[in-house]
């Protein structure tokens, strides 16, 4: 028997409509978004509960709605922008239908106040299947709407049944208003969860667009944007936008459409664009693309989808081949140069173990795996080269001018030590104590406070730099504070002066006591050495501090007090009048820049607390590492007065003697993977990725 066929009841046929429109909370939000810009609000607050299922309130400053209106407003199919079926040919506004708020009444409690310009107060109706649940109150509100829906399908128990996960829905909901606020960049948005004074989305009024999109979706976006434009009047749009170049990618694209100001989707376009930019990015990754397209209204169709998230329009495959023409000819202009940008290592290796030459150690039995270009490592750390068998000359120059006299300390340095005499090199850093590492240190230490340091020196060390140290090739100087070096398929740009000061700050530790001397060709008054670094900016001195006299005098005495222990822990030798005689050899072949001296001296005096043993201890190694590190001069020489001879001395230094030092004696710490030391540049499967594409 066939069956009955029979007319669904009112109730039944406004659930069913309202489940098509309202799919999700953002569906929602997204309808009454629409209708705040319909009133031409120029400012909307989102709020939402448990990611929309306990309450949606949207608030804006738009015009309002007239008291008359407020009886009808939730009923189906009542609109203020549509008259009769040809207007639709002509829209211009985001609502047309009159099925927004009607949907969102039949699956939530919706409570509307608002007021408009010529209104005294505002108007306040609660709202159930699309009915006044009583007549509508006058109440105090501000210019505008707020519409609030608590408890959404909470008469559709399957619906909500499959929302459950309310980090998804507000993610969801994050992404409209996010969207929305990128195309109105006039108008401020706020969103934020309930109870949560800080919004999570907050762009300001008379923004722009390149501004909102930093706000929203970062800085690393917004400086690889490219302004997008086009026009054809044959085809009748217009087309405008922003879209980032080949230098910026991530796995998951981001693809805001707007056509004629309403945020849809469209397949066939998203698939065109890809297709061009796979050209220029790697495999499996997207750009951000935001394009607003206007068509004639005429050439539009925006009656196609219940959520209106799609539109149909005419020559529609004409369009897309023109936009991605646009777009096409926008990133072939700025492909003439590439950026690479780098961050700081903090990356850990893989487990699995390489040899030198970047292939996998497999058993004996097994047919050994092949090692591709893109992985394969050229050099050796090992090998050495023939120019650090010469002789590097590190005496300071016989012909020194009168000037430079008045702002150095004239001396030459001789090792009176011969611990530290370079012939064998150290052994490779698997070391498990201080003898190890250090070998031929005659004092044996045995302070508590000293050991200590060294423990904490040993317990901070980071063991990916640590491997990179040790097996790193030097590639060559940048300055005085930057070098370069490689480690397996990676090109690094170390920081000089970080790594050095380490390094000298654990030869301090781990030889303590155990240093040769500096001596000085004459001796050099602490008095004067003072008052030369007080006028230095580095200093800080200020008047308030006292007279410069005094103070020098003062900082002479203080060393000449603490001259036996300088001398016997760290070859510091100064004598009864206060004159400086020597400096500690702490890495044969290096001489610190002498005309750091009288900051170092006055640094020993202010930085160090001289009252508590391991902080004295500590803070003395920490101000000689700081003198001894590679970094600028105080008084930097014009680098047209630097001779060609002076330039390759240093660099032979760095290369041939702070290098080797570093790599069989260097811990590095934790801090250095953090504070930008390391900054991995370049590295070769990358390159040849860049390459393969070109």
């Amino acid at each position: 028997m066939a069956a009955t066929i029979r007319r669904l009841e009112e109730a039944v046929v406004n659930r069913i409509a309202a489940g098509e429109v309202i799919q999700r909370p953002a569906n929602a939000i997204k309808e009454m978004i629409e209708n705040c810009l319909d009133a031409q609000s120029s400012s909307i607050h989102v709020t939402v509960k448990d990611g929309g299922l306990k309450l949606i309130q949207i608030q804006d400053n738009g015009t309002g709605i007239q008291k008359k209106d407020m009886e009808i407003v939730c009923e189906r199919f009542t609109t203020s922008k549509l008259a009769k079926f040809e207007d639709l040919n002509n829209i211009n506004t985001y609502g047309f239908r009159g099925e927004a708020l009607a949907s969102i009444s039949h699956v939530a409690h919706v409570t509307i106040m608002s007021r408009t310009k010529d209104s005294k107060c505002a108007y306040k109706g609660c709202y159930n299947d699309g009915k006044l649940k009583e007549s509508v109150k006058p109440c105090a509100g501000n210019l505008g709407t707020i519409i609030s829906a608590e408890d959404l399908f909470y008469n559709v128990p399957t619906r909500r049944r499959t929302l459950k996960n309310v980090a998804d829905e507000y993610s969801r909901i994050v992404d409209v208003v996010s969207r929305y606020a990128v195309h109105n960049s006039t108008v401020g948005f706020s969103l934020k969860k309930h109870g949560n004074p800080a919004a999570d989305v907050k762009t300001p009024m008379s923004s722009n667009t390149v501004d909102n999109i930093r706000i929203i979706y970062g800085p690393s976006i917004a400086k690889e944007l490219l302004a997008v434009k086009d026009e054809d009047p044959r085809l009748g749009m217009t087309l405008s936008g922003h879209i980032t170049n080949a230098n910026y990618s991530m796995k998951k694209g981001i693809f805001l459409l707007f056509i004629n100001e309403r945020l849809v989707e469209c397949t066939q376009l998203h698939k065109a664009l890809d297709s061009v930019y796979s050209t220029y990015l790697p495999k499996g990754c997207s750009p951000f693309l935001y394009l607003s397209l206007k068509i004639a209204p005429h050439n539009i169709d925006v009656n196609v989808h219940p959520t209106k998230y799609e539109v149909h329009f005419l020559h529609q495959e004409q369009v897309i081949e023109r936009i991605q023409k646009a777009v096409e000819q926008c990133l072939l202009g700025c492909n003439s140069s590439r950026t690479f940008y780098t961050q700081t290592l903090i990356a850990l290796p893989k487990s699995s173990q390489t040899n030198t030459s970047g292939q996998k150690e497999t058993s004996g039995t097994e047919e050994e795996a092949r090692t591709y270009g893109y992985n394969m490592v050229r050099t050796d750390y090992s090998e050495g080269k023939l120019d650090q068998y010469l002789q590097v000359q590190t005496q300071p120059s016989a012909s020194t001018s009168a000037a430079d006299k008045e702002n150095t300390v004239p001396a030459t340095a001789s090792a009176t030590d011969d611990r530290l005499a370079t012939g064998t090199p150290a052994p490779k850093r698997q070391r498990k104590d201080m003898e190890e590492r250090f070998p031929g240190n005659r004092y044996k230490v045995t302070l508590s406070s000293v050991l200590q340091l060294q423990r904490q020196s040993e317990k901070a060390v980071h063991e990916k730099l640590r491997e990179i140290i040790r097996e790193h090739t030097f590639v060559g100087c940048v300055n005085k504070s930057f070098s370069l070096i490689q480690h397996q398929t990676k090109l690094y740009l170390i920081n000089n002066k970080n790594l050095t000061q380490e390094l000298f700050y654990q030869i301090m530790l781990y030889q303590f006591g155990n240093f040769g001397m500096l001596k000085l060709s004459e001796k050099t008054s602490i008095q004067e050495l003072a008052l030369l670094a007080l006028d230095l900016p580095e200093c800080g001195w200020t008047p308030e501090d006292g007279d410069k006299v005094d103070i020098a005098k003062y900082a002479c005495q203080f060393l000449i007090s603490k001259a036996e222990m300088l001398h016997e822990y760290f070859s510091i030798e100064i004598d009864k009048d206060g004159n400086l005689c020597s400096l500690p050899l702490l890495l044969e072949g290096y001489i610190p820049e002498l005309e750091r001296i009288p900051l170092y001296l006055v640094r020993l005096v202010t930085e160090v607390e001289w009252d508590e043993e391991q902080r004295c201890f500590h803070d003395i190694c920490k101000e000689t590492s700081l003198f001894y590190a590679l970094q600028k001069e105080i008084l930097p020489v014009p680098s047209s007065q630097q001779s060609d001879e002076e330039e390759l001395k240093w660099k032979n230094i760095t290369e041939h003697v702070i290098c080797p030092a570093m790599r069989t004696t260097l811990l590095p710490s934790l801090q250095r993977a953090e504070d930008a030391t390391f900054l991995e540049i370049a590295n070769l499967p990358n390159l040849y990725k860049v390459f393969e594409r070109c």
